[in-house]
């Protein structure tokens, strides 16, 4: 939901940087991941070259947009990084997503079992909770099914932004991924998966600072 991100939204736009914010069509059980990037592409518009962020399971649609629009940089925050042709479903048991967040939580002391409150919602603000949509929009299960069709990653800057108390995608299950898959390290900033809820200026400070590298 383009919700999500109005914290961030503010705070670019009061540094004059243009934000744009979108809606995926993620309760249409008959949207593909095309349909997706179609969204995005939609909202870019003429607006280009942009720095594209992706969130969580936004890293399916990332690779759809780069081949479409001239991005600037990609920046992945708390996401899941595809592979050609890979399926968000067998995304989970190809990083070993599940084994990890039950690892930390066993860690942590929290529940293994997997609800919103835990793993989504536990350092973000009860005052951004209460102006939030009464209704989150659902996500359809059929597109963990859809293909992540791209052949490789675009020749351009590719960040990888995790969040230190991040219990869904643990910090060290991340860090692997994004070695394994884009030999990358990791930017660590303070929060959990919702992080652009929960510290949007630690997020903003380093979208600026790769805005300048741009």
């Amino acid at each position: 939901m383009a919700w999500y991100w109005h914290r961030v939204s503010l705070l670019l736009t009061q540094a004059h940087h243009g934000a744009i914010a979108i809606d995926l069509p993620s309760d249409d059980a008959h949207a593909t991941l095309s349909d997706y990037a179609d969204v995005a592409v939609g909202a870019i518009g003429t607006r280009v070259p942009v720095i594209l962020v992706a969130q969580s399971l936004g890293g399916f649609t990332a690779p759809l947009v780069c081949a479409r629009v001239p991005v600037q940089r990609l920046v992945f925050v708390n996401a899941m990084i595809p592979q050609p042709g890979e399926t968000a479903g067998a995304w989970w048991d190809n990083t070993g997503a599940i084994r990890a967040r039950v690892a930390a939580a066993r860690q942590g002391g929290y529940s293994v079992e997997f609800d919103p409150g835990t793993y989504f919602l536990h350092d973000v603000p009860e005052e951004v909770l209460r102006i939030g949509p009464i209704r989150q929009r659902e996500q359809a299960e059929a597109i963990f099914e859809d293909p992540c069709r791209f052949e490789r990653w675009p020749q351009i800057p590719i960040h990888v932004v995790a969040s230190a108390d991040d219990r869904f995608f643990p910090l060290g299950f991340q860090q692997e991924v994004a070695r394994i898959r884009l030999d990358k390290a990791v930017a660590v900033i303070p929060g959990g998966h919702l992080v652009a809820l929960s510290h949007p200026e630690e997020l903003v400070d380093l979208l600026f600072r790769y805005a300048r590298e741009a």
